[in-house]
């Protein structure tokens, strides 16, 4: 088994398989990735929100690689181990205008530093939440020739934002070109099942990777094993969205999660967006008694007041 180290100056901006590999390993190795934060080092510790209208949608999240995986085919499983997720000592989440579920709604650009230490990470001044670090950008290069976003998510992976793929989850890709040419990026230190407003806790990471190869699974999409750390248990407020529309179903439900945070505490509705995004998780609660749907969203009950017991 070899040890090998990919620094965050080896970063591209978008999926293509003409991309030369910056490392290349074998199947059993082990790669610690250096990753930057989504934006590329744009917003830094003292930034404001005034600095968040001007990033550069062209630089935001950059990947580290492409890494290659001696004896990699199209059709086989490319096998990742996430064994650690290290990331800084703060993060930023915001608003940006034009992105977002809710980007109508919320028009201002917003922004919220956060310190990240001692297996917390504080959001809002006297409310932390549980670290939880994962690799929102993570996948391999794809079939057909020229560029691709790197916010689009693919079914070789890219900007999946699924929350579970932190330290102890198996990630599974579909190989396309040889080598599978694996890539990573969008680290967060925390975020809620859906993202609502675009952004994380995004941070930087070292992130320690074991690769493994299965030959001739010929699959269609990557599949994920995830592990108990990730899954949220214990009292939550969950609020809802009903109709034929899944779209807008999650909209209503994160809305009217938004006006119920504010309702309960006070707090501003930009930051009750915000805290959505990094700690609320949407689900897709009923989608077969057609025309309507159910999107749920549910945020652990003790950041709005509530006790263990009954309200």
């Amino acid at each position: 088994m070899g040890r090998h180290h990919v620094g965050r100056d080896n970063v591209h901006l978008a999926w293509d398989n003409a991309l030369a590999p910056v490392l290349v390993v074998g199947p059993g190795d082990v790669v610690d990735v250096d990753v930057d934060d989504a934006s590329g080092g744009q917003l830094q510790r003292t930034s404001t929100a005034a600095d968040v209208p001007a990033l550069d949608f062209a630089a935001v999240n950059p990947c580290t690689g492409p890494i290659a995986v001696d004896g990699a085919k199209p059709g086989d499983d490319l096998v990742v181990e996430v064994l650690e997720v290290d990331v800084a000592e703060w993060g930023w989440t915001a608003n940006i205008p034009g992105f977002g579920l809710l980007a109508d709604a919320f028009p201002e650009p917003h922004l919220r530093i956060s310190r990240i230490a001692d297996g917390k990470v504080e959001l809002l001044p006297g409310m932390s939440l549980p670290l939880v670090p994962m690799i929102g950008t993570i996948g391999v290069a794809p079939l057909a020739p020229g560029q691709t976003p790197l916010l689009v998510p693919t079914e070789r992976g890219g900007n999946m934002d699924i929350r579970q793929l932190g330290p102890g989850a198996e990630l599974r890709l579909p190989v396309a070109v040889p080598g599978a040419l694996l890539s990573l990026g969008d680290t967060h230190a925390a975020q809620g099942d859906a993202e609502v407003c675009g952004t994380g806790i995004e941070t930087s990471a070292r992130v320690r990777l074991r690769i493994g190869l299965e030959k001739g699974r010929d699959r269609r999409t990557p599949m994920l094993v995830t592990v108990g750390l990730s899954n949220r248990a214990g009292r939550a407020l969950a609020t809802t969205g009903v109709g034929p529309s899944l779209l807008e179903a999650a909209r209503v439900a994160t809305s009217q999660l938004i006006d119920e945070v504010v309702r309960r505490t006070g707090m501003a509705a930009l930051d009750a967006y915000l805290l959505a995004s990094v700690a609320a998780d949407m689900k897709v609660s009923e989608i077969v008694d057609l025309p309507n749907y159910v999107v749920s969203l549910h945020l652990d009950a003790s950041l709005v007041g509530l006790a263990a017991g009954r309200e």
